[in-house]
């Protein structure tokens, strides 16, 4: 299962999210990931001043969204990054690490990846080519978002970047380790939580509280240690 978030980020923070990536440095791709010979794209320099608040605005939104909450239920997420392709870049089928070395201005830790999310900064007619594409067993799903609009994936998908054949892809994104790690666990609270919010007001009380109890039992007993 993944989610949209069509207005994940307000349209002034992607012109400034815009504005940062026209200012900032970038640099290879490859260097976060130097094994993979199939990505072939530019980041942002992490020792760039300006890329500290480029992170912080997508943080920002992160921490605002209900939605992205219930459905991953975060307890880490790793610090945004700006990613740009031209053309002929790609970033070929691959799958996310499992464990990430993370250096935050907090301190240095080891994530999980249990979801990545790609945040689509700029207008899809503007580029041609960059699909993120989802590959689910038979039936590859292609994703072009809008400005703004987010989608968060599990990371233990196959999944690419088409090449960019003309134009410019800005995306910023991130990789989050969920306090529920079992995919399909998540799935199931998530589909819990969607029904108690539709349709709790019109339940009985009583059982509506007894739902509420089996999903609060189902975290304690799903969740991370």
């Amino acid at each position: 299962m993944f989610q949209e978030i069509s207005d994940f980020l307000k349209p002034a923070e992607v012109a400034r999210l815009v504005q940062l990536a026209d200012q900032l440095n970038f640099v290879e791709g490859r260097l976060s990931n130097p094994a993979n010979t199939t990505k072939i794209n530019l980041q942002a320099d992490q020792s760039d001043p300006r890329y500290l608040e480029s992170a912080q605005i997508v943080v920002e939104a992160f921490q605002r969204c209900r939605p992205f909450r219930e459905f991953a239920f975060p307890k880490r997420i790793a610090p945004p990054l700006l990613s740009r392709y031209e053309p002929g870049m790609k970033y070929g089928a691959h799958a996310d690490t499992a464990f990430m070395s993370i250096h935050a201005q907090s301190g240095a830790y080891q994530l999980r990846s249990d979801l990545s999310c790609t945040i689509f900064l700029n207008d899809p007619a503007s580029y041609e080519g960059g699909e993120l594409v989802l590959h689910m067993g038979t039936m590859p799903i292609k994703i072009k978002g809008g400005p703004g609009e987010a989608f968060v994936y599990p990371s233990t998908l196959l999944h690419e970047v088409r090449p960019v054949t003309s134009g410019t892809r800005l995306v910023s994104i991130t990789f989050i380790e969920s306090l529920i790690p079992e995919e399909r666990q998540r799935n199931l609270l998530f589909e819990i939580q969607d029904v108690l919010a539709q349709e709790g007001a019109k339940m009985d009380y009583a059982s509506r509280v007894r739902l509420e109890v089996v999903m609060q039992n189902l975290k304690r007993l799903w969740s991370a240690s």
